[in-house]
């Protein structure tokens, strides 16, 4: 493994950031978490939301200070945009790009808008990636429980010479260096965190979950065995793969399971679904997938909107309602992370 790109705490120098303050735009998973924690780190936070975003009162109640977008990024010396990929270019043209100074840093969460040219920042402008592996309430337990999530980090344009360091501080500041910071690119970020998202950890995994419920309720099981068996189950599978990996998983589950696993697993997963994966992460690589996703925004996102409620008709979410309804703990669980 290489070690030249790993960084940590004892790497970053936090006080990079002193005389400095950051502007969070945005105050979704992401953006509560980025800016509570370097709040937490002492570095001066603002907060860019609109007017009549429902999350001011919550950022306010935080103790940040909370400015319209426009006003946030003007005072930010690093200004982290923490929109909806699909938003950023619009709100980077209206209400971000005129407060944007040369020798600002404009940092991302996501190699999206840069990697595919939504935004093209100024010269004179840094232009930095921090991009914590994990949602953002884990971002924030982890910190208050002085640990943290593992980040990417990336440094597209260094006009300033301290590019580098400042992002380093960052990634430090949210508690990234805490675990390790991994350097990487714009590109590599991007192609493969949307590649992952495809392939395996939302499209691969609902579409393999849906496949085998069906399946058993085609062949005549009761439709609440299924939802167990097919979907339930998996937040246990992927547990044990989180905390020990594909082969710690396998330790951990039956004989029986673990042959069925090995003898079974490549014949669901075969080369037809390889090389469906390979023409996604082709398609995400020559840019297709990025220009249908904003394509289908412009364009009212009618379809995106009609493969939404098709999802929400499937009768495994009927199921899967009524029987979540029997265990308010698992409620109760997903709350208390938020």
């Amino acid at each position: 493994m290489r070690t030249d790109d790993i960084f940590s705490d004892k790497d970053a120098d936090l006080s990079k950031l002193d005389g400095k303050t950051v502007a969070i735009l945005g105050y979704g998973s992401q953006g509560h978490a980025h800016a509570l924690n370097l709040k937490d780190s002492g570095v001066d936070v603002v907060v860019g939301l609109r007017p009549d975003s429902s999350s001011r009162a919550k950022a306010e109640a935080a103790g940040l200070e909370v400015l319209d977008v426009a006003e946030a990024a003007s005072r930010g010396d690093l200004v982290m945009i923490l929109l909806p990929d699909e938003k950023q270019a619009e709100v980077w043209r209206e209400e971000i790009s005129d407060g944007i100074a040369p020798g600002n840093l404009l940092l991302f969460a996501h190699g999206f808008a840069i990697h595919f040219g939504e935004i093209e920042p100024p010269p004179g402008v840094d232009v930095g990636m921090v991009a914590p592996k994990g949602p953002g309430h884990l971002v924030r337990r982890q910190y208050e429980e002085g640990s943290g999530v593992p980040c990417l980090m990336a440094v597209h344009q260094d006009d300033s010479g301290q590019a580098h360091d400042l992002v380093l501080a960052y990634a430090s500041g949210i508690g990234g260096g805490r675990a390790a910071i991994i350097e990487t690119t714009f590109k590599d970020e991007c192609e493969t965190d949307l590649f992952g998202e495809q392939a395996v950890l939302c499209g691969g995994a609902s579409e393999l979950v849906r496949a085998g419920y069906e399946t058993l309720v085609e062949a005549g099981y009761d439709p609440r065995l299924a939802y167990f068996e097919c979907l339930h189950e998996l937040k246990l599978i992927a547990d044990l793969m989180y905390e020990k990996g594909i082969q710690g998983m396998r330790y951990s589950i039956s004989n029986t399971a673990e042959y069925g696993d090995m003898t079974r697993g490549k014949r669901v997963i075969g080369e037809e679904s390889r090389a469906a994966m390979k023409q996604i992460l082709k398609e995400i690589q020559d840019g297709d997938f990025a220009r249908e996703f904003i394509a289908e925004n412009r364009a009212g996102n009618e379809n995106f909107d009609r493969m939404r409620k098709e999802g929400e008709g499937h009768q495994i979410e009927e199921i899967g309602h009524d029987l979540r309804d029997m265990m308010p703990w698992i409620d109760q669980t997903f709350k208390d992370t938020k």
